[in-house]
């Protein structure tokens, strides 16, 4: 599965940087597949790990903030693997062509 994430600390004013750098932290050290863009996360594996790394991720978050807001999006699609890469490769190109 896939899953795209947000955490966000609220209550902190609009410089968050430093308490998201702590949920990314988390994610890259997983070991999962990964990629961070300006709006989510999104990591790669089966359900438990993916999960338990985003428990993980939004534990990293509350030292800094008493209130976490967390939106997630879940593509859970059974024998695909690699999804990451190969659903931007197959954008490509059709963007190509």
């Amino acid at each position: 599965m896939i899953a795209a994430f947000s955490v966000t600390p609220l209550g902190m004013g609009e410089e968050v940087a430093e308490a998201v750098a702590a949920a990314v932290r988390v994610v890259r050290a997983s070991g999962l597949p990964n990629r961070t863009d300006a709006m989510f996360t999104s990591i790669e594996g089966d359900w438990d790990e993916v999960m338990a790394v985003i428990k993980e991720a939004i534990e990293a978050v509350k030292p800094y903030a008493s209130r976490v807001s967390t939106v997630i999006k879940i593509d859970d699609r059974a024998g695909v693997t690699d999804g990451l890469t190969r659903k931007v490769e197959s954008l490509e190109r059709h963007l190509a062509g």
